[in-house]
């Protein structure tokens, strides 16, 4: 959206770039990416830059409330509720859809939000992989960065290697999720061994004895005492999978972050936020009456992944669908115009979501904002299904040069 970088990259743009690209950054992963990544990354200005860095820190300043928190926490279903829960969470996510403000600038609306790792050591590899391609092109050989807070390549994986590993050795400390291999964001995993050493494991492969969990490296059991936390509950009991503890139990275990945050910041969160940038939003259980303009409202199921479930065009009916017993986890919030700023060689726009991506360290009082990842959409929806068979889609980085 930087006009002049934006000119440059279209000018050298041609199909052959993008082969390059995804050449190399799966031969730097050593796999494959199983999800589209996009031709493009989005040149971020400067403005824009720091008014999203601005609504995030104080949303996430915000819902910080212990107060709220306490409030929010009645999210959390009894028979997932674990011990040891922690002051705040260590992963925070805020995505903001890209829109036009009303002083006709730029600027951010929160789409959702929620307290779960992201994909933060594929950015830092995704972004390293694009400045080099970039470099042999007049006014893009430049040195990038995605990076907040005074932060660069080094400082940033000092952070993440200190909230991940939470002062554990990397052998003790295990990225934990269902099926590592079939899952979608296995690159990150990849990614993540490369930057702190930690290997992805299956949960279901760990070995139990009282209170501690063990793992088999080279026919040996090495205590996991700290997990990098990636399970989805939705697909742990979709898929009706047994694990050799239970989430309500004591164990010698840390979290990053801790599995009682998934439910306590989340889409569940926004009814409670009072802020210029977030959307006004309802539980449908205390809805009094439907909005009048309900066509600018979409139906959200508070806890799923990548847009499950989501009604784009709503009526009452669909509202009136939704059972007793279910509507207090459902969410009616104000539609978002995203502004098609992101203009491609051939002239057709694009749409952009932005994530603001918060680290926070054990020995840290609040989440600190670190990077950002971006998914761009010529779709009705930023979903895979939305954007089928189209060109520039697909996830990216928010990058700028690195002196401005």
């Amino acid at each position: 959206m930087d006009p002049h970088l934006r000119r440059a990259f279209n000018r050298v743009y041609r199909p052959e770039l993008y082969e390059e690209y995804m050449g190399r950054l799966e031969q730097r992963l050593g796999c494959p990416i199983p999800f589209r990544v996009a031709e493009t990354p989005l040149f971020i200005p400067p403005t824009l830059r720091d008014r999203l860095a601005r609504h995030a820190t104080e949303i996430v300043r915000q819902i910080s409330d212990p107060i709220l928190v306490a409030k929010m926490k009645q999210a959390i279903p009894s028979r997932l509720d674990t011990p040891g829960m922690d002051p705040l969470p260590n992963c925070v996510q805020v995505d903001f859809a890209i829109t036009r403000g009303p002083d006709g600038e730029l600027d951010g609306r929160v789409v959702e939000l929620q307290a779960f790792p992201s994909l933060y050591a594929l950015m830092v590899v995704q972004t390293e992989v694009l400045g080099e391609l970039l470099r042999p092109y007049p006014d893009l050989d430049r040195q990038w960065s995605v990076y907040f807070n005074g932060l660069d390549r080094e400082r940033f994986v000092d952070h993440l290697r200190r909230t991940v590993l939470g002062g554990e050795a990397p052998e003790n400390v295990v990225l934990v999720d269902l099926d590592p291999p079939g899952q979608k964001t296995y690159p990150d995993f990849v990614a993540t061994k490369m930057l702190l050493g930690i290997d992805a494991v299956c949960p279901t492969s760990l070995v139990r004895e009282g209170r501690r969990l063990f793992r088999r490296v080279d026919g040996k059991l090495v205590q996991v005492r700290r997990f990098y936390n990636r399970i989805v509950f939705d697909e742990l009991e979709r898929k009706r999978i047994e694990l050799p503890f239970g989430y309500t139990e004591e164990l010698d275990i840390s979290w990053c972050s801790h599995p009682n945050w998934y439910w306590t910041w989340s889409k569940s969160t926004l009814p409670y936020i009072r802020h210029v940038a977030v959307p006004r939003a309802w539980f449908v259980n205390e809805l009094q009456e439907l909005p009048r303009d309900l066509e600018n409202f979409v139906l959200k199921p508070l806890f799923s992944f990548a847009g499950a479930g989501v009604k784009v065009d709503v009526t009452p009916e669909d509202l009136a669908a939704i059972p007793e017993h279910e509507r207090s986890g459902w969410l009616l919030q104000e539609k978002i115009t995203y502004e098609p700023g992101l203009e491609m060689p051939d002239g057709n726009r694009v749409k952009a979501e932005v994530r603001m991506m918060f680290l926070r360290a054990p020995d840290e009082a609040e989440p600190v904002l670190t990077l950002n990842l971006v998914r761009l959409s010529r779709g009705k929806m930023l979903g895979v299904d939305q954007n089928k068979d189209l060109t520039w889609v697909g996830g990216t980085v928010g990058m700028w040069p690195a002196d401005g």
